[in-house]
């Protein structure tokens, strides 16, 4: 019995001191760009990893979100506007970076987005709302990850992709679970071939998160709207008794 307790102290020691050897030291200096800082999960991990030292690079999609983000942090954060759906903005936040990082290269890239997501049947919908939401919480992520790459690997970096966990529960049609098991694969397939490079690939899957609860009246008024640009046929189809349910 003796023997059993003493080898599992050792094995909680010997956990630690592992544990304490993968810890980040020296923050100073090191660059973390974050997206989707506007608000919720984005905007508190840039405000805490500003007070913990990281040089933050926050993506904001209005200047709004912006200017009240830099107002409440050091002045090491930097601010940057995105609009992950276009090139052209996601392209001049590249050379943003890459100017704040002076040569350096980045430390850490933390993917976070959520587009706007119907909730609704699927044959409700059509193309382009499933474009409203993979246009950034898939394929933007995935454009902006591709082009910050070679700063990532030349500082041997890290990618953290934050995925809502909601979204691995496919109980809805539209575009939004489709984007988090998008986001699911090409993580784990970037894992894979950035080992070679030292670049870390990982996945955090949240659950719901406070600031960005949804709100019902909101759902309702989506639906409402979408109810009424369905075909004759299909409103028939279901029913006003399925509408009101």
């Amino acid at each position: 019995l003796h023997i059993a307790i003493l080898a599992s102290v050792l094995s909680v020691i010997i956990y630690w001191l592992i544990r304490d050897r993968y810890r980040v030291r020296n923050l100073s200096g090191k660059h973390v760009f974050i997206t989707g800082c506007d608000t919720g999960l984005g905007n508190s991990l840039a405000k805490w990893l500003d007070r913990k030292g990281f040089c933050v690079i926050a993506a904001c999609a209005t200047e709004k979100g912006g200017q009240e983000l830099q107002f409440c942090s050091s002045l090491s954060l930097k601010t940057v506007n995105l609009n992950l759906a276009d090139s052209n903005s996601i392209a001049r936040a590249v050379v943003f970076v890459t100017e704040q990082t002076a040569g350096k290269g980045l430390f850490g890239l933390v993917s976070n987005a959520e587009g706007t997501a119907p909730l609704a049947p699927t044959d409700w919908l059509r193309i382009e709302d499933f474009h409203s939401v993979m246009d950034v919480s898939l394929l933007g992520l995935i454009e902006i990850t591709l082009k910050l790459l070679p700063l990532l690997k030349k500082a041997e970096g890290r990618i953290v992709n934050l995925i809502n966990a909601k979204g691995l529960m496919a109980f809805v049609g539209g575009g939004y679970s489709l984007s988090k098991w998008g986001m699911e694969a090409f993580s784990d397939t970037l894992r894979i071939e950035m080992q070679h490079f030292g670049v870390k690939v990982s996945i955090v899957e949240h659950g719901f998160f406070k600031a960005e609860a949804v709100n019902s009246d909101i759902i309702e008024k989506y639906l409402f709207r979408l109810w009424n640009r369905l075909t004759p046929e299909i409103r028939e189809c279901y029913g006003e008794k399925y509408f009101v349910q």
